[in-house]
């Protein structure tokens, strides 16, 4: 299975875009900061590396945060705490009812979502529950985790079947449960592997692993690879934001302002999913682009009903101001129209 950042020429925006970003991932270790917030941590982005896998298992728990046990969770904690107040408050915080309608209720399970320790409590519960039970049971098998959500590479399907079937029971000890429709075997279909199989295709971390077209930098021709690329659920999250900016309404401010908005929020994109197939960022990029044309038309009583003059407008900008966005500083300009 690969995991490949194609090799590009120098000078073009696949290059810019790939120098803008260093992030690499531990093959077999859990990644324990930042867990399902913001931005997913850097040291869990997939890498180039080969792995000899024709099958994986794809693994989530269901409702992790409010299904942990509060005496596994506190036996896990003492084995790292040894402050007597510490472990006091700790386990306070943990059991202290809430009230909802009007009604109080008392908890025995679960962390509260939200909660600043909540991410470090579960991974901790985690760590024990799975990290170091793979370790102990199947050292041989390359791992990740990310929070609730994980990947085992397997040699065969009917060793990532029985490794399901094991962790099935693995987490009833733990009283968790797996996500019967999230936990699933993927066939890693490519060139050299063209098996008929349900599932050829997973997301994890903002990331749509599948066969996709790859050019091969030594034959010089297109070959099937199973590589990864932005997730459709992630460029709809993106678009969802940029909405959420109101741009188009926003013709009181200048395009310095709104500049100043986006750019962060691109930046971080382009250097998040713009480490593998950058080219899959373009239908966000585009819709950028044409937020900003609908922003000009509505500004402008000169651009009012012309969209093509506005288009040019804004493309000259691109050329003559390149720094104002980031996605133009990569020579990401786009389309307008």
């Amino acid at each position: 299975m690969f995991f490949p950042f194609a090799q590009v020429k120098p000078g073009t925006t696949r290059a810019k875009l790939a120098r803008r970003s260093k992030h690499h991932r531990q093959t077999g270790q859990s990644s324990e900061t930042n867990p399902k917030g913001g931005y997913p941590c850097r040291a869990a982005l997939p890498t180039n590396q080969k792995l000899e896998s024709d099958t994986l298992l794809e693994f989530d728990i269901k409702g992790l945060f409010d299904n942990i046990d509060h005496e596994l969770l506190l036996r896990a904690v003492r084995k790292h705490v040894t402050c007597k107040w510490a472990l006091l408050y700790i386990e306070r915080w943990l059991k202290a009812p809430m009230e909802q309608d009007g009604n109080r209720i008392e908890r025995n399970r679960g962390t509260p979502q939200g909660g600043m320790v909540s991410p470090i409590l579960s991974n901790l519960f985690l760590h024990y529950t799975f990290d170091l039970w793979m370790k102990r049971t199947h050292p041989d098998l390359p791992w990740c985790r990310y929070a609730d959500d994980g990947l085992v590479h397997c040699r065969t399907e009917q060793e990532a079947e029985t490794l399901k079937a094991e962790l099935l029971v693995r987490s009833t000890e733990c009283h968790l449960e797996m996500h019967p429709t999230k936990t699933k075997i993927v066939y890693c279909k490519d060139d050299k592997r063209q098996g008929t199989y349900p599932n050829v295709a997973f997301d994890f971390l903002g990331y749509c692993f599948r066969p996709r077209a790859v050019w091969g930098s030594r034959s010089g021709r297109l070959f099937c690879g199973f590589t990864p690329a932005v997730s459709p659920s992630a460029l709809k999250a993106m678009r969802a934001k940029i909405r959420d900016l109101h741009i188009r309404r926003q013709t009181q401010v200048t395009l310095t302002n709104i500049a100043r908005s986006l750019n962060p929020l691109l930046r971080g994109w382009i250097e998040y999913y713009g480490r593998f197939a950058p080219s899959a960022l373009y239908p966000m990029l585009r819709y950028v682009n044409q937020t900003l044309l609908a922003w000009a038309m509505r500004k402008f009583k000169r651009f009012r009903r012309h969209k093509i003059r506005a288009s040019q407008f804004l493309q000259n900008l691109a050329q003559e101001n390149a720094n104002l966005l980031v996605h133009w500083q990569v020579g990401l300009t786009g389309t307008f129209a």
